[in-house]
């Protein structure tokens, strides 16, 4: 069960099992305000914390989603240093309306960008810029990316469709997430971590659905899925590796409810797994408090690189 926790941190967090430094990965309110309201994921991480390590930069490149490596490739194609100006960088999913099911994926970069040079070498490659409003938009290479530099500071990148979305929300011409307070609260909880991401209500429940495998057929876990409000979760790398998953009920018999669910699949993982899978259950914590479910594990350096290694947990991210 846990093992199934890390598939949608295969974009980040699963690059970063080495000894990386305790830093804050915290999106400044410039950036959450071009993040559309519709969020369905955000992963954010520590990004020169990444590049300076080899083996994680190594291990990066094989889990890495194609979608996510095309918006990264897109970003050093952009004739940025992303290794000297990139700080922070998210991926953000979000629906492109409140009723659709269609998603988009946006990039944002923080970092100390030197404006008057990038423009004097966009210009020196006779790239020109489509205006959007009063926004420059910039094509980012091949592959039809592009890119805005909000200020500064702060860049958004991805498609077209995606920046537009992204421009509308920081110009105030639709919702962005600041106004989203389910997640603006999920945030809370993990933004000082040095690699954190935050779930909607509906990214919650299919993550629920997979860490519970068979044991989501029983009737319970249907009364519990509409009861999800959020999600958070985050990494720390001192002292081995600690990762923590919080969910967000109403109330406090939601919570223990999906806990016991929780723990028997655990249980079940543990009687019936691989050794790799009974050591991850001896290392995984559930427990509920109030409205909130917590799911907290650490191991070793050694213990969480051979969990990585493991042939299960590489068919889990493939």
């Amino acid at each position: 069960m846990l093992i199934r926790i890390f598939r949608p941190l295969a974009a980040s967090l699963l690059v970063l099992g080495m000894t990386i430094p305790a830093v804050a990965a915290q999106l400044s309110t410039d950036a959450r305000g071009a993040i559309p309201h519709e969020v369905q994921q955000i992963v954010t991480i520590d990004y020169r914390a990444m590049q300076n390590s080899p083996t994680a930069m190594q291990l990066r490149n094989k889990l890495m989603p194609p979608e996510l490596k095309q918006l990264e490739e897109s970003l050093k194609n952009s004739g940025l240093n992303e290794s000297k100006d990139v700080e922070i960088l998210a991926f953000v999913s979000f629906r492109i309306s409140a009723t659709s099911e269609q998603t988009r994926t946006v990039g944002v970069a923080q970092g100390q960008y030197s404006l008057e040079d990038v423009y004097a070498n966009l210009r020196k490659q006779k790239i020109k810029a489509t205006l959007y409003r009063t926004n420059r938009i910039y094509p980012m290479g091949g592959g039809g990316s592009m890119v805005s530099f909000l200020d500064k500071t702060t860049m958004v990148f991805g498609s077209l469709d995606a920046v537009k979305s992204a421009l509308d929300a920081r110009d105030g011409m639709s919702r962005n997430l600041l106004t989203n307070n389910a997640l603006m609260d999920a945030m809370k909880g993990v933004e000082n971590e040095p690699l954190w991401s935050i779930l909607d209500q509906k990214g919650t429940q299919t993550m629920v659905h997979t860490l519970l495998g068979e044991a989501s057929a029983v009737a319970d876990f249907e009364a519990v899925k509409k009861r999800l409000i959020s999600s958070s979760y985050s990494m720390n790398f001192q002292n081995g590796v600690k990762f923590s998953l919080n969910i967000q009920t109403p109330d406090g018999f939601t919570s223990t409810t999906l806990s016991s669910l929780l723990n028997a699949a655990a249980l079940y993982k543990k009687a019936t797994g691989s050794a790799i899978e009974k050591q991850a259950m001896d290392a995984t914590k559930i427990d509920s408090n109030g409205g909130l479910l917590t799911i907290y594990f650490a191991a070793s350096d050694s213990q969480f690189n051979s969990l990585l290694g493991s042939p299960l947990f590489q068919s889990v991210v493939h």
